[in-house]
């Protein structure tokens, strides 16, 4: 199931959706993507509370993680 996210949230998303679709990314991409360090483990803990963003543990580096976000399609259809 997937809940609302506020507008600052959903700008931030259409970044990353439009860079990355459905592949995974780490923490360093979305750094690029977004330029902005600042609140970024906030977004990706509300986005990851809402069940837009999935995060899973690097095979390589288990200290890291990997992160994939959902498609708004399946977003939108876990509201209703």
């Amino acid at each position: 199931m997937t809940n609302t996210i506020p507008a600052w949230i959903q700008t931030r998303y259409a970044l990353l959706w439009n860079r990355f679709k459905n592949k995974e990314f780490t923490f360093e991409k979305a750094e690029k993507v977004l330029k902005d360090k600042a609140g970024i483990n906030v977004f990706f803990s509300d986005l990851r509370k809402a069940g837009w963003l999935t995060v899973s543990l690097n095979e390589d580096d288990t200290r890291k993680r990997v992160y994939k976000l959902k498609s708004p399609e399946e977003c939108f259809k876990g509201m209703a």
